[in-house]
């Protein structure tokens, strides 16, 4: 694993000189994944690391504190993506007062010079930096030419003619598009959580679930999913179900999966769960036995879906 920073007066002088991806990377999708690629090539021209530079929490979290859940990536899925692209250490700089109220050019001075010692930043067309975002991508050129550190800025990064970012990916799990999602992303979007205990109704009815945890991540649209979970190194298919099980009057939310063909202890283990298409949406059923059947159906529509 990557190694991860908190502070940039922690960063350690090996990982710093380096080519600097700047931005918040949730979900690391496939405009994100540009900036990297580009980033890379900076450090390769330069014999130099490649970090990204991202904010803990988000700082849409830190700003407004009693928004819904959105991320699409909490911080381990965010590490080991930013490592699959090619990222060698991360400075997940903690986004509290002290580091909202930093103006612009001490952004720059003190966590980009002094902190990384950057040789080279790149950032999406829309990066913006300091306290009530006083840098914008102009001016970080600007201060590159002055302070001598190369900046590259990317243009959008589009697909017929729509731009990739994590609003319209979040706007596309909010509507029931696994598959759409899928395609901005680069891959099946995840949530990566710890399996609880559950009230073990599912397998009173022949369908054992595992409760995954779903923390700080997006609610797609609540109903049946076709899904995949890595369950020790081997991805297996199954059918979720996240909502909040209005037959069984509990009414909060649950991410259920269940898992074909499998039987083994998962209590404890922290679960990756594809969501791979959509099935339906949430009902609500006149009993178990009626629940007991839809379950059976969207069983075989999950298996159908993965097999194609």
């Amino acid at each position: 694993m990557v190694p991860v920073f908190d502070q940039w007066e922690s960063v350690p002088a090996p990982w710093k000189g380096g080519a600097v991806a700047l931005g918040n990377f949730d979900g690391v999708h496939r405009g994100h994944q540009a900036l990297i690629t580009r980033t890379a090539e900076q450090a390769r021209a330069l014999d130099a690391p490649v970090l990204a530079l991202t904010f803990e929490p988000h700082p849409r979290r830190f700003f407004v504190p009693d928004t819904g859940p959105f991320r699409l990536t909490l911080p381990p899925a965010k590490t080991r993506l930013l490592e699959e692209q090619g990222v060698q250490a991360i400075l997940a700089q903690r986004f509290d007062e002290a580091f909202a109220a930093l103006p612009a050019d001490a952004f720059v001075d003190e966590v980009l010079l002094r902190g990384l010692a950057a040789r080279h930043v790149v950032c999406g067309y829309d990066f913006t930096f300091g306290a009530r975002r006083g840098g914008n991508v102009e001016k970080l050129r600007k201060f590159g030419r002055e302070r001598g550190f190369g900046v590259t800025v990317l243009d959008p990064v589009m697909r017929e003619g729509e731009i990739y970012s994590s609003t319209r990916i979040r706007e596309s799990l909010r509507a029931g598009w696994a598959s759409e999602a899928a395609g901005l992303l680069g891959r099946p979007w995840e949530i990566e959580g710890m399996v609880e205990e559950g009230d073990k109704r599912g397998r009173t009815i022949g369908f054992p679930t595992a409760n995954v945890a779903l923390g700080e991540h997006l609610r797609p649209r609540f109903g049946v999913y076709a899904a995949r979970a890595l369950v020790d190194g081997t991805w297996r298919d199954g059918v979720a179900n996240l909502g909040k099980r209005p037959t069984v009057g509990k009414l909060q939310e649950n991410f259920e999966v269940h898992l074909f063909d499998f039987a083994g202890d998962l209590y404890g283990k922290t679960l990756r769960v594809a969501l791979i298409d959509f099935i339906r949406p949430e009902m609500k059923f006149s009993g178990l036995d009626q629940l007991k059947a839809q379950i059976g159906a969207d069983a075989q529509a999950a298996r159908a879906i993965l097999a194609g």
